[in-house]
Order: structure tokens, then sequence, then C-alpha cells
């Protein structure tokens, strides 16, 4: 396939963005780099939740990149692995947890059904 569905982000695509749009994309890169700052928490740390978060969005440009940037502060594969799994468990958790709509809505409609 010569299309493919995530195309590269490369240059020519940072440069149109800058293009379009130079003052939020200024703004939002002052953002990111205040949110993954050292702070209560460490880089690294920051690093393996976005990991975490990129998996739950499921956005494959974050995947990578917050991939990248975990390795390059010091995350073990093994922690980027472990952080993961804490999204693949928040998913599926989710998933568990709003089950509570269903059977919220059948015990509902199963009590307003005339007997």
């Amino acid at each position: 396939m010569d299309d493919p569905l995530y195309p590269h982000a490369g240059v020519e695509v940072a440069r149109k963005r800058r293009e379009l749009a130079p003052k939020p994309l200024e703004t939002f890169k002052a953002f990111s780099a205040s949110v993954f700052a050292d702070g209560a928490l460490p880089g690294k740390t920051k690093q393996l939740i976005a990991v975490a978060a990129a998996h739950v969005t499921q956005c494959p440009y974050c995947i990578r990149g917050h991939t990248q940037l975990a390795l390059k502060a010091g995350a073990s594969e093994q922690e980027i692995m472990e952080a993961i799994w804490v999204a693949a468990e928040m998913r599926a958790g989710a998933a568990y947890a709003h089950s509570a709509l269903a059977m919220d809505t059948m015990l509902h409609t199963h009590n307003d059904k005339p007997g």
C-alpha cells in the first residue's frame, strides 16, 4: 500500500502546521514543555503516564513519540510495557465499570414491562 493509514508526520507536515496556525502551535509547544517538565512527578514518570494515555486514546503518533521520549528520559522497556498493561487494564476496567449502565437499563426495562 502506497497510502498508509497514518502517514509520517515529517518536516513537510510540521511546516504546514506552523504556516497555518503559528501562534496556537507556539502556545501548545510551551504548554507541552511545561506539562512534561520535572515537578512533583519526574519527567520519566510523566512520559510513562503519556505512553499509557496514548494507548488508551489509541493515538499512533502519541504512542511512538511518547515511547521514544520515555526511553530518552531513562524508562526501561519493562517500565514502558507495564505502563501499557496499566492502559489495557484501564480500558477493560472502564468497559466493565460502564456495564452498570447496561445493568441499570435492563433492570428498569424489565421492571417497566407489564406482568
